[in-house]
């Protein structure tokens, strides 16, 4: 379990879902604009930052490319690292090729599944939150697909001009990909990420469970002591999440 201990007065962030690049550059600049300037605003007091996955809606790397665009992200997250913010990265289902970029370039660890956390006495539960629990199946079964080392050897194969477009294609026309039919709320019952946090539950305890993924900005107790929070996404509605050591909110960007 990794362990954080913050002084008073400094918090641990939360954000995820950005889908920068989408549906095009254009569009997006504004979106990536608002994600820089409230990294800048936090860096004041920021203890930690956790970047929760698909930053980007389509990331590969190739082993000397990596896709066009971005600067203004990649190099405030590049300040901010090298003032010693720590930053830890969630790569997502739109951004899981990630290959040694963000750890070489910008020193930043990047996860690929869910990791134990304990900030001073609280204990956390995060992730991107992608094809977890008994639901998202027809994502679990595409990402068999993008994860075999065949596929990634294939793809890698491809002209960058030609295998990025392909992958932005993919990525905001494929509803399986994009997620676009799951971004409702259908009840607790069919919340298939809460039905996740409470089989954890049932052999370990976390104070807190943290994930994207879903779009929606969700605070759901699962028991007296345990609370399940979506991130939400910056496309729709800005939102975050922000740890002082002893309480966790979420937050809308104002």
């Amino acid at each position: 379990m990794n362990t954080l201990t913050i002084p008073k007065g400094k918090k641990v962030y939360f954000a995820s879902d950005n889908h920068l690049g989408a549906p095009s550059s254009e569009e997006s600049l504004p979106r990536e604009k608002k994600f820089v300037a409230w990294l800048d605003s936090i860096k004041e007091d920021a203890a930690a930052i956790y970047l929760m996955g698909d930053l980007f809606d389509f990331w590969f790397e190739y082993k000397k490319v990596v896709p066009k665009g971005f600067t203004r992200t990649l190099g405030k997250l590049a300040e901010l690292s090298d003032a010693g913010i720590p930053i830890t990265y969630f790569v997502g289902n739109h951004d899981l090729w990630m290959n040694g970029y963000f750890e070489e370039e910008l020193k930043i660890p990047v996860f690929h599944k869910p990791q134990q956390l304990k900030i001073n006495d609280t204990s956390f539960l995060i992730g991107h939150g992608d094809g977890l629990g008994p639901g998202d199946k027809g994502f679990k079964r595409m990402k068999k697909v993008f994860t075999n080392s065949l596929s990634k050897w294939l793809f890698k194969w491809l002209h960058p001009d030609l295998g990025v477009r392909l992958g932005q294609y993919l990525s905001v026309s494929n509803k399986l990909i994009s997620g676009e039919e799951d971004a409702k709320f259908l009840g607790e019952d069919k919340e298939w990420l809460v039905q996740y946090c409470k089989r954890k539950l049932e052999t370990k305890h976390y104070d807190h469970f943290i994930f994207g993924h879903r779009h929606l900005p969700l605070e759901i107790k699962l028991n007296e002591k345990s609370t399940y929070t979506n991130l939400g996404d910056w496309i729709n509605y800005f939102t975050y999440a922000v740890f002082d050591g002893e309480k966790l909110d979420l937050k809308k960007l104002s």
